[in-house]
């Protein structure tokens, strides 16, 4: 079986969240971006499957610019066995 775990670049939580002056969205320009935390607990705890050997393969995968490749190399860094980067430009919403 293999586990696909996806993560996500998010703001940093311990940064202040500012709203744009227009309401058209949060200031992300020169602020700390970190893996989203419950992603980081998912990639863990698919690391421990693994190792229980209910499981042959951790894969993570994220979408987005650029930076977005610091998620993937952490969680390849906590155990992951591969990592994929959907690169896409601009800004990403979710709906």
């Amino acid at each position: 079986m293999k586990i696909l775990v996806a993560v996500k670049r998010v703001i940093d939580y311990n940064v202040q969240i500012r709203v744009k002056e227009d309401g058209t969205g949060v200031v992300t320009d020169n602020v700390k971006m970190s893996t989203n935390p419950p992603d980081d607990n998912a990639i863990e705890e698919a690391v421990k499957i693994k190792e229980a050997g209910k499981a042959t393969e951790v894969v993570a995968v994220t979408v987005g610019e650029e930076k977005a490749q610091e998620t993937v190399r952490k969680a390849l860094a906590v155990g992951a066995d591969r990592g994929i980067h959907v690169k896409v430009d601009g800004i990403l919403e979710p709906l």
